[in-house]
This record gives structure tokens, C-alpha cells and sequence, in this order.
């Protein structure tokens, strides 16, 4: 399928924050997708990403989420396949992620989705949402904060979806009303059995369509081709759910493949 792609700004609350939409070229209506960003932000690879969804029939939209430091590039992401360079970003990052706050978070997604509605080329109905590492977070934040507007929901390799803290995301599980899919990496120290357990209870308890699996041997960030983790087999997986989980929850136009 041939595809139309631009970078866009977004008005927020708070400022305008840069982002990137990859939609099909041929002039029908597709669902939307909102995909948030891991924490090196909008890129080459998250572009990719973001094609892939869009060959298949939906309007993505990659907002940078730490659009009040700055437009995306925030940092040096040419030398990701580096392990030590990579583990060194977070020290720039880690400020970043901490100041993104969960009220800031909603009202940005507020932005987000009224930036999707606005777009021709957007059909009329529910939207689907992924995040990756940090974005997993944001994405089951975003199902909650808009249960009626969210049909489906994903989170791939995420961290701290099930703490202790009073605003861990697992607690918002009464407020979804989407499928949600959650792939967590194997020997995630941010995302570990305990925290699948505690997230796959409270998702069974509020009555969430869900899947939660651990996709054993991946590391954190599997999805990521420009890292050193990346993982073709974990990431081959990643897709079959995530759009599978988009064809059973997002009605398609007549017209499209």
C-alpha cells in the first residue's frame, strides 16, 4: 500500500509538540493509531514502526511525548547499537521521563487524539493505541483516561505497569474499556512476573478483555532494530498481536485491502 507521511505539530495545553503521521495514500478513511514512543523518541526506527501499522489500513500519529524540552532529537540516537552509549542516555532521559507526569501525560493525549479527529483522513469511531518501554505506560493511561474513544490498546516491553506506587497504571484497570494486549519482556527488572501477575489480576477482576504474556529470551526494548536488543523472532510476535489486535477492535472502510 502506498503511504503518505509527515511530520506535524500539535497544539497542547502546554506548547506545540513535533510528531510524525504515516497514513495510507488513497483518499479513503482509516482508524487511527496512536503510537508513543520509547524513550529515545521519534526516529527512524519509530517511523518504520509506524509505516508498518499504516500499510495495513490506519492513520498513526507518533507524537514526541518530551516535546517541552525540545523537538525531537533530544539526544544522539546514532549510536544506539552501542550498548554502554545507549545505557548512558538514560542520564539525560531519566529527567525527562520523571517530569512527564501523568496529568501532563493525559492532557497531552487530550491533544493527541483531538489532533486525529481533525485529520480528513481519519474515520469516524474508536482508535487503537501501542507504546513501547516507556510508552507502554502511556498507552493503558490514555485507554483509561479515554475508555469511550479507545477500542484497543497494546503496551510491548513496558516498565512499572503494576506497582506499589497510588498511581500505577494497573489501578486504572476499572476505567478500560478495550482489548488490551501487554507483551513484557522476559527478566525485565522494570516489568517483572510479580508485575505481570498483579496487572493480569486486575485486569481479569475489572472484567478487561486482555492478554499478558512474557515472551521468554527477549530483552527490554526487543522491538528496537537500532539497538542492540532488538530480537526479529520477539518482534515478528509483537506484530501478529498488535494487529491482530487492531483488525478485531477497528472497523476498516468497505474499500480497504
Amino acid at each position: 500500500m502506498s503511504l503518505h507521511t509527515s511530520t506535524v505539530e500539535i497544539q497542547t495545553r502546554d506548547g506545540v509538540a513535533d510528531g510524525f503521521v504515516a497514513a495510507p495514500d488513497d483518499g479513503a478513511e482509516h482508524p487511527a493509531v496512536l503510537f508513543y514512543m520509547d524513550a529515545f523518541g521519534p526516529r527512524k526506527r519509530l517511523e518504520e514502526m509506524a509505516g508498518r501499522i499504516a500499510a495495513e489500513g490506519y492513520v498513526v500519529l507518533v507524537p514526541n511525548v518530551f516535546y517541552r524540552q525540545g523537538p525531537a532529537p533530544l539526544i544522539d540516537t546514532s549510536d544506539l547499537m552501542d550498548p554502554k552509549a545507549r545505557a548512558g542516555k538514560f542520564d539525560v532521559l531519566m529527567p525527562m521521563i520523571r517530569a512527564l507526569t501523568p496529568d501532563k501525560a493525559m492532557r497531552d493525549a487530550d491533544a493527541y487524539l483531538e489532533f486525529l479527529d481533525d485529520l480528513p483522513q481519519v474515520a469516524d469511531g474508536p482508535i487503537g493505541v501501542t507504546g513501547y518501554c516507556m510508552g507502554g505506560a502511556l498507552a493503558i493511561r490514555t485507554a483509561a483516561h479515554r475508555g469511550s474513544d479507545v477500542a484497543a490498546a497494546a503496551a510491548f516491553h513496558p516498565a512499572r505497569l503494576a506497582t506499589d506506587a497510588e498511581d500505577s497504571p494497573h489501578l486504572l484497570a476499572s476505567r478500560i474499556r478495550a482489548e488490551v494486549y501487554v507483551g513484557s519482556a522476559d527478566k525485565d527488572k522494570g516489568m517483572p512476573p510479580e508485575q505481570q501477575q498483579r496487572l493480569d489480576e486486575a485486569l481479569t477482576e475489572a472484567g478487561v478483555r486482555h492478554t499478558c504474556e512474557q515472551y521468554d529470551g527477549a530483552t527490554h526494548g526487543f522491538t528496537m532494530s537500532d539497538t542492540a536488543v532488538y530480537d526479529e523472532a520477539a518482534t515478528e510476535r509483537h506484530w501478529d498481536a498488535l494487529l491482530g489486535l487492531l483488525s478485531r477492535n477497528l472497523e476498516q472502510p468497505a474499500s480497504a485491502g
